[in-house]
C-alpha cells in the first residue's frame, strides 16, 4: 500500500462522511451549531483517525488510531438515531446509514485484526 486513501477502510468511511454532508443540509438552522456540528465532526474524525494511525510508526499506534475511529463510527450512529428521533431524517435514512457505518465497521475490524496480527509477529532473525 503506498498510502491511507489505498485502505478500503478509508475510502469506504469516506463515502459515509459525504453522504453525511448531504444529509445534513436539510437539518433545521437551529442545529447549524448543535446536532449537525456534532454529527459532521464525528464522521469527519473517522477518515481523520485512520489517515492519522496510518502515519504512526508502530502497529500498537496505528491500532489505537483505529479503535479511535470505530468509536467515531458509533458516535456517528449516535448522532443519526438522534436525528431520526427529532424526525430529522427517516426511518428508512436511518437504516441505510446504520447499514454502511456497519460495513465500515466490520472493514475497520478486518484493519484492526490485521495490525494485532502484525504485533504478534516475531520480528525476523529473532
Amino acid at each position: 500500500m503506498q498510502s491511507f486513501f489505498d485502505l478500503e477502510v478509508w475510502k469506504k468511511s469516506r463515502e459515509l462522511k459525504k453522504k453525511v454532508s448531504i444529509l445534513v443540509r436539510i437539518f433545521p438552522p437551529e442545529e447549524k451549531y448543535r446536532l449537525t456540528d456534532q454529527i459532521i465532526r464525528s464522521s469527519r474524525s473517522v477518515t481523520a483517525n485512520i489517515a492519522e494511525g496510518y502515519g504512526k510508526y508502530t502497529y500498537k499506534e496505528t491500532k489505537m488510531f483505529c479503535i479511535h475511529a470505530r468509536g467515531s463510527l458509533y458516535e456517528t450512529l449516535n448522532h443519526l438515531i438522534d436525528a431520526f428521533d427529532e424526525e430529522y431524517i427517516s426511518k428508512e435514512q436511518l437504516v441505510n446509514f446504520k447499514s454502511e457505518i456497519e460495513e465500515c465497521t466490520k472493514l475497520l475490524n478486518g484493519y484492526i485484526s490485521y495490525l494485532k496480527k502484525k504485533m504478534d509477529e516475531k520480528p525476523p532473525n529473532s
